[in-house]
């Protein structure tokens, strides 16, 4: 009894094996499925593979085809493989915009692990505009402010433009009033948000933002408003 069910194992998953990919099919996860198409995906998992749906399930490659759809600069992370019924099926999560970078030379997004992401001809994000001198040195605790904006409702609602002074202060910009956010440096970005939040929650209420012209947060422990 042993035996044959020894055997029956062994000749179901020989047989298995060289069953044919019956189709593709794609399955995008996460939030953020507007930057690359579907057919997109099934174009580079296609061209991977000779004759796709020719091919037997053990000449795959699965680790190779993930590889090539991590290498899209657009997609984050995936994970391809073949269900029972021959199905080659790959699962993608796309990369998170968090700020798009404008300058003389060149326009990109910059995502939420602080890498450099290319514009999509599909989807633009709604993130805030950045300007000015970013570079090495700065770049990385920049991308945590840039993530700090984005996790918050209020901030991603309301930051619509950062300038990054030569000094590496940053100046910002609301959405909805013509004030400009004189922010300091990025230390202690934190805190500067908070009191930035509580001070604007007090002020719409009396209807006095409409007056300031610049709201300065450089000071950790308090808000200066100028007219």
């Amino acid at each position: 009894m042993l035996g044959l069910v020894v055997f029956l194992f062994s000749f179901t998953s020989k047989r298995n094996e060289k069953r044919k990919i019956a189709a593709i099919k794609v399955f995008f996860v996460g939030e953020n499925n507007l930057f690359v198409k579907e057919e997109t995906v099934n174009k580079l998992l296609i061209e991977n593979m000779s004759n796709p749906l020719a091919i037997e399930k053990d000449k795959l490659d699965l680790n190779k085809l993930e590889r090539k759809l991590n290498s899209n600069a657009m997609i984050e992370e995936s994970d391809v493989f073949v269900s029972v019924d021959g199905v080659l099926k790959a699962v993608v999560k796309q990369k998170t915009p968090v700020a798009r970078v404008v300058n003389d030379f060149e326009s990109f997004y910059i995502d939420y692990k602080g890498g450099k992401m290319p514009l999509s001809d599909n989807f633009t994000a709604r993130v805030p505009l950045v300007s000015g001198n970013i570079n090495s040195k700065n770049e990385a605790k920049l991308a945590q402010l840039f993530c700090a904006i984005y996790e918050d409702d209020f901030l991603k609602k309301n930051i619509i433009a950062i300038q990054v002074l030569p000094n590496a202060s940053l100046k910002m910009f609301n959405r909805n009033y013509d004030y400009q956010i004189d922010f300091g440096s990025m230390m202690n970005f934190e805190t500067k948000f908070k009191n930035y939040k509580a001070f604007f929650q007090k002020a719409v209420l009396d209807s006095t933002l409409y007056k300031y012209k610049k709201i300065d947060l450089r000071f950790t422990k308090q808000v200066v408003c100028t007219k």
